[in-house]
């Protein structure tokens, strides 16, 4: 079904009452908030290019900001006294879907997607309340793509996004699923419902759809006790899982949400064992680490940035609006199946407190040349130099904080891949360095853009490269504290590969 006659399905279900309605809820919101305004206008770069977009008169792809984790009203509590379980609203997360994606667009984003926790029977809840409020804010908030899935309960694992393709069966697609795989939703709970086989019974089935949803695990290390020790995510249920379905279990969150605990005196992201590393967690932050330990075996394995948004900080929570401090940006149209097409081919960079606004990285060696996810391939010569040049923009004014961030270092970081481990429970990758750090001075202007090249010499093997950025001093990021999280600002690429034949 075409993106026009899903548009005329999802008018036909709402009432004109409905729709007056929720759109006094979002003016009222949109007039009333302090936090609306200062910085909407700098937010999307992009603008003018989406209503080309939208206008057939252009058809390339620009970085589109998002957030795939985010909680709802519908983030609720279940009564079990009951048979079947009593749902109630609000008693996690308090926002309606609508004023998540009024928040989302004012702080820039456009594309979004509510990820409610299930839950005994929740998969009922989602169909036949949930839902129906998801076409409602579609209606009312149109500049916001809204994708439909879920905080998904994992079988073994902790929360994962569970994002179902924009198709006129999405709902039940999601019913399908949440019933038939997540660990929580049967009431009473079945045997062998909360084990590592059924993950990947679930991957698999997945890889069989038609339409085929994304998987992106949450705050991965959140249970982890120390620094290289995992808790409920291990590194051999993410090969597992990636091995069943690579083209649908693509990733974790780099930096998860609750970035804003610190400021009313909890930690970031709610890791409350070992912490994040300048808002990031371990997995990602150490250079050599399990990210790489996977993109060393040739893993297209991503990372991404989210809220976690249940409660703002003002109102005693931990949270953030969607796109206020923590941003995913992929290289899309302004289109469902396109922005999904680039989380999961790895189109994607990540930042917090809006330090940049704009992401290039390119590899070019023998005339040819590869971004973000995709590959350069090199005929292996005496000499086989590759040139990486990173070009980035600065945020123009203040982020949501008022400040001025200003990058202070950008790093090169470059690891080889030597293929499959036999051990699913590798976590290092040796080969993995950061081989040049660049400041101000090593950088040149090129419009609104700073550029950096490096060239790499003499590549005689499979290689990937990736970047990162930070307004600290800090050569790497530090474990977190209670400093503010606008004082730690950091932004990371996804690989581009070099592969060598």
């Amino acid at each position: 079904m075409k993106d026009k006659d899903l548009e005329g399905a999802e008018r036909s279900q709402l009432s004109r009452r409905q729709l007056v309605k929720y759109a006094g809820v979002g003016a009222t919101l949109a007039a009333a908030s302090p936090l609306v305004g200062g910085g909407a206008a700098w937010a999307n770069d992009d603008r003018e290019d989406d209503k080309r977009d939208k206008g057939g008169e252009s058809r390339n792809r620009v970085w589109r900001a998002g957030d795939h984790h985010i909680h709802s009203e519908y983030s609720g509590e279940f009564d079990t006294s009951t048979n079947p379980p009593t749902f109630h609203k609000g008693a996690d997360a308090v926002y309606p879907i609508v004023t998540n994606a009024i928040m989302a667009k004012n702080f820039g984003l456009t594309w979004a997607m509510v990820t409610d926790h299930g839950g005994p029977t929740h998969s009922k809840v989602n169909l036949e309340q949930a839902y129906p409020d998801l076409l409602l804010s579609r209606k009312l908030v149109p500049d916001v793509l809204q994708f439909w899935g879920m905080e998904f309960d994992a079988p073994a694992m902790d929360h994962h996004t569970l994002m179902i393709p924009r198709h006129d069966d999405e709902a039940q697609m999601l019913f399908d699923l949440e019933s038939k795989f997540a660990k929580r939703d049967p009431f009473p709970a079945v045997p062998g419902g909360d084990t590592e086989a059924k993950m990947v019974e679930f991957l698999k089935y997945a890889k069989t759809l038609r339409q085929k949803p994304l998987v992106i695990a949450h705050h991965a290390s959140r249970s982890a006790p120390g620094w290289g020790v995992w808790g409920q995510d291990t590194p051999h249920e993410f090969r597992n899982g990636n091995n069943a379905a690579p083209d649908i279990y693509v990733g974790f969150e780099g930096a998860p949400g609750h970035q804003a605990g610190p400021l009313n005196g909890g930690a970031r992201g709610g890791y409350g064992n070992h912490p994040t590393h300048g808002g990031y967690d371990q997995m990602t932050a150490r250079v050599g680490g399990l990210w790489d330990s996977l993109l060393g075996e040739g893993r297209r394995w991503w990372i991404t940035a989210t809220s976690d948004s249940h409660v703002h900080w003002t109102r005693g929570g931990s949270d953030f609006w969607p796109g206020e401090y923590s941003k995913t940006y992929v290289l899309a149209r302004q289109d469902y199946g396109d922005i999904m097409d680039g989380l999961r081919n790895g189109r994607i960079w990540v930042t917090t407190g809006d330090l940049i606004t704009s992401l290039d990285l390119t590899a070019r060696s023998q005339g040819k040349d590869a971004a973000m996810g995709e590959t350069v391939t090199v005929t292996r010569r005496d000499r086989t130099d590759v040139e990486i040049e990173i070009k980035f923009r600065p945020l123009n004014g203040q982020n949501h904080n008022g400040d001025r961030p200003e990058v202070r270092r950008v790093d090169l970081i470059v690891g080889q891949i030597t293929g499959p481990s036999a051990n699913l429970d590798a976590d290092t990758n040796p080969t993995t360095k950061v081989v040049a750090r660049f400041g101000p001075r090593d950088w040149r202007k090129q419009g609104n853009d700073y550029v950096v090249k490096h060239t790499l010499r003499n590549v005689d093997g499979d290689m990937y490269a990736r970047v990162r950025g930070t307004n600290t001093d800090e050569a790497e990021p530090l474990a977190d504290g209670l400093e503010s999280p606008w004082e730690d600002l950091w932004f990371y690429s996804n690989p581009v590969f070099v592969h060598v034949r």
